[in-house]
């Protein structure tokens, strides 16, 4: 099992930055991928960016490329979200993820963390 914890969430205005923390422990070594996710109310989760491992490769939601990186530091087992240039639509219930090695999906999920822009 591994088990996901992220921080750094609360609330800001618009035109601000954040960065989001996400810290694995357990069996860490049973993952390969860790990504961010987002859900608004009453909107379906939405896929944010994804980082591996081992070489750092990354991929992005197109939508949000470019104001929202990711980053890890793989001695914390921790990955990052580093979010610019905050709008009111970016509110939303951040989740990260870790993708199993072994069934290739985001298996293990944190218990979120809100973060909430004013204008």
């Amino acid at each position: 099992q591994v088990q996901l914890v992220e921080s750094g969430g609360g609330l800001v205005q618009a035109g601000d930055s954040l960065r989001l923390s996400c810290a694995a422990s357990g069996r860490t070594s049973s993952y390969d991928v860790m990504g961010w996710f987002r859900q608004a109310p009453g909107k379906e989760r939405e896929f944010i960016a994804a980082i591996s491992r081992d070489l750092g490769s990354t991929s992005y939601s197109d939508s949000l490329k470019g104001r929202f990186t990711i980053s890890r530091d793989n001695a914390k087992n921790t990955v990052y979200l580093h979010m610019n240039t905050l709008k009111r639509e970016d509110t939303a219930v951040y989740y990260c993820a870790a993708k199993g090695m072994q069934t290739n999906r985001f298996d293990y999920w944190g218990q979120g963390t809100q973060v909430t822009v004013s204008s």
